[in-house]
């Protein structure tokens, strides 16, 4: 099964993809699987494949200029992600957004987040704390410039290098089920109920609570931002913006 390199444990390495998510050069230790499954991630997570529309293989390995065994194999990834619906002789749907099943995943995620937090404060590397620490800075600046694709692609390095620095490959897997779908309904959200400087100084508080090795500042800090994203969420139900 192909895995994101939080997923496996490893330090993630920055790649940045353009603005057109499509495949680009990558490290020599990135698969292709990989590679297709980054794109079409932000793909969807972008709502450039709109949820309810269809996709196919060969649709989206001639948009990316990928084969398509890799195409297939991410989308088995995403279909665990609950990202896509593989039904079969039917072919492939993006999955629907579904506001109450965004609540109750983030009842989970409050108590995955708090506990990778304060584990990751406790055991990140020298290179991996210099590494959160940039990362606030780079969350503040996306929000300082409105950037919202900078904001999300941050955020999915936070994410992945809080789990990799974690050291807890059971975390790891539960919560690599959630970024990608709570990163989808934020940025579907985001324009009328969303408040980017105060998102991004509540993620880089997170992050320098890990860069400093303060684990309860970290889990306190993540307490936070889950306070904020839950208010967030249940904003999007009573549409008071």
């Amino acid at each position: 099964m192909p895995t994101s390199p939080a997923a496996r444990g490893t330090r993630p390495r920055p790649k940045p993809l353009p603005r057109q998510p499509r495949a680009g050069p990558a490290p020599a230790e990135t698969t292709l699987t990989d590679r297709a499954y980054t794109a079409i991630e932000e793909l969807i997570v972008r709502l450039e494949l709109a949820p309810g529309s269809a996709v196919s293989e060969a649709m989206l390995s001639q948009r990316l200029k990928i084969g398509r065994t890799p195409i297939r194999e991410a989308l088995q990834r995403l279909a665990r992600e609950r990202l896509v619906r593989i039904l079969p002789r039917r072919g492939v749907i993006v999955a629907e957004i579904d506001v109450r099943g965004q609540l109750r995943l983030l009842e989970v995620r409050r108590e995955l987040e708090r506990l990778i937090a304060r584990a990751a404060a406790r055991r990140a590397s020298e290179d991996e704390r210099a590494r959160f620490a940039a990362i606030a800075e780079a969350f503040e600046t996306a929000a300082a410039s409105g950037d919202d694709i900078a904001f999300l692609r941050t955020d999915r390095e936070f994410n992945e290098l809080a789990l990799a620095s974690s050291r807890n490959e059971f975390a790891q897997a539960a919560m690599a089920l959630m970024a990608s779908l709570s990163r989808r309904f934020w940025y579907l959200h985001y324009r009328e109920a969303a408040d980017m400087p105060l998102a991004a100084k509540l993620h880089a508080d997170v992050a320098r609570g890990i860069a400093g090795g303060d684990a309860a500042a970290a889990a306190s800090a993540s307490d936070t931002l889950l306070d904020y994203i839950e208010a967030f969420t249940r904003t999007t139900v009573t549409g008071d913006f």
